[in-house]
């Protein structure tokens, strides 16, 4: 058929260089299955999602219990360098929170303070696998896999009083901006996820995944709790934030005497997250390595 077009094409009153043009690329079309044979499939990238539990450890969950896990959910994209490494770039959105209520230590529920937070992540990792793992061989579709990273997330703590929702960074709970040489803390934080994972590959196209990743993390504010009590007679008398400073009321004799441990100032909050992910390969051609 290529030989037919071509005499077909010199036959014509075209124009030689014409001719020359459209017999080139009547030969790539022509060599174009050929040269796609001998060109290797590798993954080039992987995007996906991911879902399941967070969970918070600080100053109201000091004995890092796990039994308050809320929702996280997230995306990524991988870039994979070779069979064993890769770098990931991740979007979490996790809820946190806790209450001294659920502790067995009789000195945090007279405490009595609680907190829930939003977070939303951005962290930049490093995958490295303990097995070789190319999804387009089936002898080489499962791993378990270290991550580890640094990335930053914003939070904003608040509590409820009489079923009313207050955010507790403007309340200056712990005397911030009140208190000599006690400065307002920010909304945003630096993260250090380390973790492992299982991933496996389903099909050529589908990878199936695992992970458990603590975050540590650069602030003590998470739960809003860090210090020591600044006093009620910092506040205005009756004011939501002597209100929520010192919640012991509620409990019994209020034990929030000025400068009394509220925190433990010396450990930063952090948390982990337990999540399932599903990605898509992404494709790309290359010419096979000489051996």
């Amino acid at each position: 058929m290529f030989l037919r077009f071509n005499i077909v094409i010199f036959k014509s009153n075209l124009a030689p260089w014409m001719k020359k043009c459209i017999a080139f690329i009547a030969l790539v079309f022509a060599m174009g299955p050929a040269l796609k044979a001998q060109m290797e499939t590798v993954v080039s990238g992987e995007i996906g999602v991911t879902g399941g539990a967070a969970h918070y450890f600080g100053d109201l969950n000091p004995t890092a219990r796990l039994n308050r896990p809320k929702i996280a959910v997230g995306a990524f994209y991988r870039k994979p360098f070779g069979d064993y490494a890769a770098i990931r770039l991740t979007f979490n959105y996790a809820q946190l929170g806790y209450s001294d209520i659920y502790s067995n230590n009789e000195y945090q529920r007279r405490r009595n303070l609680s907190f829930n937070t939003n977070i939303f992540e951005v962290a930049l990792r490093g995958d490295f696998n303990f097995f070789k793992y190319d999804p387009t061989d089936i002898f080489h579709s499962f791993t378990p896999y270290a991550t580890l990273g640094v990335g930053f997330f914003s939070y904003n703590p608040y509590a409820y009083l009489k079923g009313q929702k207050y955010y507790l960074r403007p309340l200056h709970t712990e005397g911030q901006t009140i208190v000599k040489g006690r400065k307002e803390y920010g909304t945003m934080a630096m993260c250090i996820p380390i973790g492992f994972g299982l991933k496996y590959a389903a099909n050529q196209q589908v990878n199936i995944s695992f992970e458990i990743a603590y975050r540590f993390t650069s602030t003590d504010y998470i739960d809003d709790v860090s210090t020591t009590y600044v006093g009620i007679n910092n506040f205005p008398a009756g004011s939501v934030a002597s209100l929520l400073q010192d919640r012991s009321y509620e409990t019994g004799t209020p034990i929030g005497v000025a400068g009394k441990q509220r925190g433990f100032s010396t450990q930063n909050d952090s948390y982990i997250m337990a999540q399932l992910g599903i990605s898509l390969n992404i494709f790309a051609y290359h010419c096979p390595t000489v051996n």
